[in-house]
């Protein structure tokens, strides 16, 4: 039975949708790819706004959030040992298939988690499917003319932006409606937030089976009449051939490699320089913060003092901040190329955590008579325990670690996620919230606008045909670690560390990352994945060895 469905869905992946144009089919092609993109998205930004409503529900303590958010991102690291082999064997399009329905697995398992261990289990489950991010820029760098391949590449990180929105959105007016709303509760929110992403799984598993196989993964298995048939629908037909000739000649110089040898190929001398490119821009990308920002977002506007809906609105306009950015780097990725719109964004990111830093350094938190008589009405009003606020009357605290750390001793796990975002915006003053609001924007389209896309344009380039299957994983899983150290320890760092000190690091590592790549990053831009080829690797070291 599995054999005849894998032969259907081989056959389907044969005849996909054709335009009158190559590039009409080239953008409906990666649009589809990229709409994993646009499942993350919603999934990142489900789980940011559910973890308030989880934490209570479960009675999580920092550690347990930062897992439940950081679970996914260990599915992905799990996932990246065999995204490579099953592309390489499989084919980029059966790849993402099977992604779709991994991804409607978790959505189900999450949604109607019974305990904190099986929502894990979901969520690492959704992790496993957060590699669609790689093969899609796989597939995209491998279907798109090198004149566009940048924009049609970036069209992964322009999904993910509207994925962010689109649930920020949906995520506002469930919490609008908390306290009218009589089918909802604080118990089952965090569900239907969950759950909504089932319909975009749902739609994506069926484009997919719209699109063909990656005509340089079909030459690559010496298919060259399937191969010759995708290359006329994403080319002109006059350059159908000569593209085919050229990725066979970019082949012919080594057998097919196993991904073992392609392994060994990948840290050999004559690929050291792109491999080194590859691991610190994925470093960078991942450690500057973005899933901080992006997994705790009301979290990390809760610190400024706004209110639980508040907090849900500002979401939306992060949402859209970052789509707008996004938009920006795909008009401009071939005109200024991946080089400068990565130093540019590096530089801005510097910039951006520094302003956020300074806007909550000097935040100081006072339990004046104001405060105590409005938190008191709101704890009444929510049918919350009172009596714990007699302490707090009367006392100032310096920092916000300071804070956390009183509130902690009287609020159990189920109740301090409910009060806390509260507390602090009735009891924090000196805060620059412009700096603060200026530096979180800043830093959100500065992502979106550089690194965050053009990471995957440069992966999707450097790499030699022959080490791609093993090569995009690999540099993605180094991203997928260094966003899993963000994501993980994110909660202790904010009751630990203090929320100024977090951001003063992600200037650190930002600074960083715009030394190396002023210093080392060349531009990619207009050439051919064989051109680049020739141009970044030691061909005499690699025939050598």
């Amino acid at each position: 039975m599995f054999a005849l469905i894998v032969h259907w869905i081989d056959s389907v992946l044969r005849l996909p949708v054709r335009f009158s144009s190559s590039s009409r089919n080239v953008s409906f092609f990666a649009l589809v790819a990229a709409f994993g993109g646009f499942v993350f998205g919603l999934d990142a930004a489900n789980i940011s706004g559910a973890l308030r409503f989880v934490s209570a529900e479960f009675e999580l303590d920092s550690i347990q959030q930062g897992t439940l958010v950081g679970c996914a991102l260990l599915g992905v690291i799990l996932a990246l040992f065999f995204t490579g082999s099953f592309c390489e064997k499989c084919g980029r399009a059966r790849v993402l298939l099977a992604i779709g329905f991994i991804y409607s697995l978790s959505s189900l398992l999450s949604a109607f988690a019974v305990s904190y261990g099986m929502l894990l289990v979901g969520r690492f489950i959704g992790g496993v499917a957060f590699a669609s991010i790689t093969v899609s820029a796989m597939y995209i760098g491998e279907i798109a003319p090198a004149h566009q391949r940048g924009k049609f590449v970036s069209i992964n990180q322009f999904m993910i932006g509207l994925g962010l929105l689109c649930a920020f959105v949906i995520n506002y007016f469930l919490v609008k409606s908390l306290p009218t709303a009589t089918w909802l509760t604080n118990d089952n929110i965090w569900r239907v937030m969950l759950g909504a992403e089932l319909i975009a799984n749902a739609i994506w598993v069926g484009l997919i089976l719209c699109i063909p196989e990656s005509p340089r993964w079909l030459a690559k298995k010496g298919r060259d009449e399937e191969a010759l048939f995708v290359f006329e629908i994403i080319a002109p037909v006059e350059k159908a051939k000569l593209l085919l000739e050229d990725v066979k000649n970019s082949l012919s110089s080594d057998n097919e490699l196993n991904s073992l040898s392609q392994l060994k190929a990948l840290f050999g001398p004559g690929l050291r320089f792109v491999l080194f490119i590859a691991v610190a821009y994925a470093f960078v990308q991942g450690a500057t913060g973005m899933n901080a920002v992006l997994f705790f977002a009301p979290m990390v506007f809760e610190q400024v003092g706004m209110s639980v809906e508040d907090t849900f609105m500002q979401t939306i306009s992060t949402g859209a901040v970052g789509l707008a950015a996004t938009f920006v780097a795909i008009g401009f990725v071939e005109k200024l190329g991946r080089r400068t719109l990565t130093i540019a964004g590096l530089l801005l990111v510097v910039i951006a955590h520094g302003s956020t830093f300074l806007g909550f350094k000097q935040a100081s938190y006072e339990f004046n008579d104001t405060a105590i008589k409005q938190l008191t009405a709101y704890f009444q009003q929510n049918d919350l325990p009172v009596a714990s606020l007699a302490s707090f009357a009367g006392k100032s605290f310096d920092t916000d670690v300071a804070l956390k750390t009183e509130l902690t001793k009287h609020f159990d796990k189920k109740t301090l996620p409910l009060v806390s975002g509260t507390i602090i915006e009735k009891t924090i003053i000196d805060v620059n919230a412009s700096l603060v609001l200026f530096g979180i924007f800043a830093f959100l389209a500065a992502f979106n606008l550089s690194i965050g896309p053009i990471m995957w344009v440069i992966f999707s380039e450097i790499f030699p045909n022959k080490v791609r299957s093993v090569a995009l994983p690999f540099a993605a899983l180094v991203q997928t670690i260094s966003s899993w150290s963000i994501q993980q320890f994110f909660p202790w760092q904010l009751d630990n560390m203090g929320v100024a000190n977090i951001f003063l690091l992600y200037a650190g590592i930002g600074l960083f990352g715009l030394v190396i790549m002023y210093l080392y990053l060349p531009e990619t831009k207009g050439k051919t994945i064989e051109e680049l080829e020739l141009e970044l690797t030691n061909q005499n070291s690699m025939e050598a060895k």
